[in-house]
């Protein structure tokens, strides 16, 4: 079955400050035991969100206004650290579907693309007009569009910055590399007999 074509994904978003946020504060170690990666959204930024008892911090996920936001905005180097899978997984199964930031971690950010998770660069100063735009209004949509390398807001809009290898597997649904491979296993077969390989 072929891959969705992510050319655009609109939501409404929240402001996650912060720079050099690491996977382990995305997703701490502990929760990493699981079997799937059902169930790991509800352990986003659980240390920074939860007091020991379980009790909620003061957090912007945590406030009701942007309970439903599927657009991430952050800081700086964002998703550094170790290279674990379950950061993407976790941002995924919260329910975020794109994340705008001032830069990224080169493994997180492919990680990322191969869910299906539009990553994109905009500048500091850009990322403050989203953030304090979405603060004033938490219900107002936000249109990352892959295609055309901008993020749409009210009436504004600024240039962000995608790899052409990611925006290309993104916009032609080619960006899950394994489901790419088991939709050409007939075409992967037939070469493999004529290279003379078994299969």
């Amino acid at each position: 079955m072929a891959l969705d074509k992510i050319t655009t994904v609109q939501g409404t978003g929240v402001y996650v400050p912060g720079s050099d946020v690491d996977t382990d504060r995305i997703i701490p170690a502990r929760f990493m035991k699981c079997v799937t990666f059902d169930g790991l959204g509800e352990y986003l930024f659980y240390d920074v969100r939860k007091h020991e008892d379980g009790s909620d911090k003061e957090h912007p996920l945590n406030d009701p206004r942007f309970k439903d936001a599927t657009i991430l905005i952050a800081g700086s180097n964002f998703g550094c650290g170790s290279s674990r899978e379950h950061a993407p997984q976790a941002i995924y199964r919260y329910g975020f579907r794109a994340v705008i930031a001032e830069s990224f971690a080169e493994i997180f950010f492919g990680n990322c693309v191969t869910l299906g998770i539009p990553c994109v660069v905009a500048t500091g100063d850009d990322i403050k007009v989203l953030a304090a735009a979405v603060e004033a209004d938490p219900t107002l949509a936000v249109t990352v569009d892959v295609d055309q390398c901008r993020v749409f807001f009210g009436d504004q809009s600024f240039t962000v910055h995608v790899p052409d290898s990611a925006r290309d597997a993104l916009i032609s649904g080619k960006w899950d590399p394994i489901a790419d491979l088991l939709e050409s296993a007939d075409e992967v077969s037939d070469r493999m007999q004529q290279l003379g390989y078994s299969a």
